[in-house]
């Protein structure tokens, strides 16, 4: 998907924060970042990309797969991008990639976690409701393009 600066296209990531560790717990023993806290910014993101296809609630259903790639510094700032690859009946497959910014001085775009998740959209009793077929690409539809 995205491997270099450059690749993106103008695509704009669906979530952009800058990485802190105001807790120790946040850290690990060397000083990265958690990587609770990577997989919760890549959960948050992939159910933007899921609420935003279904039109209403979704819920994390799975994780197909997830890899850390490169450690997380403190003060990076970390961009997460996500394309939706499948829409079943209630659920939709989404792919996720962060990636870092790094080093003022001399700028680094580094890929750092990648992940698939199953996200199912819910009701307001928390039940599955059909994702609305609403003419819309069945693959790869970035985030952006979902709010028309």
């Amino acid at each position: 998907m995205r491997s270099a600066p450059g690749l993106l296209g103008g695509v704009e990531p669906v979530l952009r924060v800058p990485v802190r560790a105001d807790k120790a717990q946040e850290r690990g023993e060397i000083g990265n970042l958690f990587g609770g806290w990577l997989m919760a910014q890549i959960d948050i993101a992939g159910g933007i990309v899921a609420v935003l296809r279904s039109r209403g609630p979704a819920v994390t259903a799975a994780v197909e797969q997830l890899a850390f790639l490169v450690p997380v510094r403190v003060w990076d700032v970390l961009s997460v991008y996500a394309d939706l690859l499948d829409i079943g009946r209630t659920s939709m497959r989404i792919r996720v990639e962060a990636y870092v910014h790094r080093n003022p001085q001399a700028p680094e775009f580094i890929r750092v976690a990648e992940a698939t998740l199953t996200y199912v959209a819910v009701d307001a009793a928390g039940e599955p409701r059909p994702v609305r077929d609403e003419n819309a690409a069945r693959h790869s539809a970035p985030a952006a393009a979902m709010l028309d």
